[in-house]
C-alpha cells in the first residue's frame, strides 16, 4: 500500500474523483469535487492537495489538505480534510498512517500548524491531536476543532 498525492497517479484522477465524492459529495457536488481535484493537480500553489492511498490500482483510503473545510474558522489553515479508508479495510492503521503522512506533508510546506473538524469524540486525540474549541459548519451544525500541535 503507498500514498500518493493525486497528481503522481492521474491514471487514477476519475476513479479518484468518484471515491472522494461517494465519501463525502451530495448529489449535487461531483463537478465541484472534479474541478476541485483537477486543478489541485496543476496548480503551483501548496494548497489544495488530494492523497489517495492505493493497494494495487485500488484506492483504499483518501485525504486531503485544503485552504478551507467550510468551516467558520476561516482564520485557520491549512485543514486535514476527506479522511475516508474503505469499510473492509478499517482496523488496520491506515487512519494512522494517513494522518502521519498529512502532518508531514503540511509540515514540508511549511506550516506549522494543521487542523481538522469533525463531529467524532476520541479518534484524533489517540493520534496527538488536540480539541482547540467549536465551529460551526456552511449549514450551521457544529463540529469540534482539532489542531495537531506536533508540526511545530
Amino acid at each position: 500500500m503507498r500514498i500518493y498525492e493525486l497528481k503522481e497517479k492521474m491514471e487514477l484522477f476519475n476513479h479518484a474523483v468518484e471515491f472522494f465524492w461517494n465519501a463525502w459529495g451530495t448529489e449535487a457536488n461531483q463537478h465541484f469535487y472534479k474541478d476541485c481535484m483537477f486543478h489541485s493537480c496543476y496548480t503551483n500553489e501548496e494548497l489544495p492537495r488530494f492523497y489517495i492511498m492505493v493497494n494495487g490500482n485500488e484506492i483504499i483510503a483518501s485525504y486531503a489538505l485544503l485552504r478551507t473545510d467550510f468551516i467558520s474558522r476561516q482564520d485557520l489553515m491549512p485543514w486535514f480534510s476527506c479522511l475516508y479508508v474503505k469499510k473492509e479495510w478499517r482496523g488496520n492503521g491506515l487512519g494512522q498512517r494517513l494522518l502521519t503522512h498529512g502532518s508531514q506533508k503540511a509540515k514540508e510546506k511549511g506550516f506549522y500548524d494543521l487542523y481538522l473538524s469533525t463531529e467524532l469524540e476520541d479518534y484524533y486525540e489517540k493520534y496527538g491531536w488536540t480539541y482547540m474549541k467549536d465551529g460551526y459548519s456552511i449549514e450551521g451544525e457544529k463540529l469540534r476543532i482539532y489542531v495537531n500541535p506536533s508540526l511545530s
